[in-house]
């Protein structure tokens, strides 16, 4: 069951503060081995999506459902979630790099599946040119 833009923007929020909260917490428990780091990263790459979520449903609920996401928002909420993995491990912060551009991939195919606009195919035009 889906929420309105002003819920999901509250519940995205609220994921994206537990997760940077749950990573200083538990940051001596994510740098022990290098496979705690790289989740660590994958943690950071969660968060961007939550981010990246929270701040495109604070824009709809402002600006009108139509409103879109554009190229600063999404770099503002990738320094974000780069900034919380950097403050746990220098590690975490490429990891969540990579898995964020990932992220970003997908919820933009996934996003243009659900929402794009089919377009007819154009039909092909016959010339009246006699030979």
């Amino acid at each position: 069951m889906a929420v309105n833009s002003a819920t999901s923007f509250i519940l995205s929020s609220i994921l994206a503060l537990l997760i940077f909260s749950g990573m200083q917490m538990y940051k001596p428990l994510i740098v022990k081995s290098p496979l705690t780091i790289i989740f660590g990263g994958y943690l950071g790459s969660v968060m961007f999506m939550f981010f990246v979520t929270a701040v495109g449903n604070l824009e709809a609920t402002l600006f009108g459902k139509n409103f879109q996401l554009k190229l600063p928002e999404i770099i503002l909420s990738m320094a974000v979630a780069l900034v919380a993995s950097g403050m746990v491990h220098r590690i975490c912060f490429t990891t969540c790099l990579i898995f964020s551009i990932i992220t970003i991939y997908y919820m933009n195919k996934l996003s243009q599946k659900t929402y794009a606009a089919n377009a007819p195919a154009p039909v092909p035009v016959k010339s009246r040119r006699h030979k």
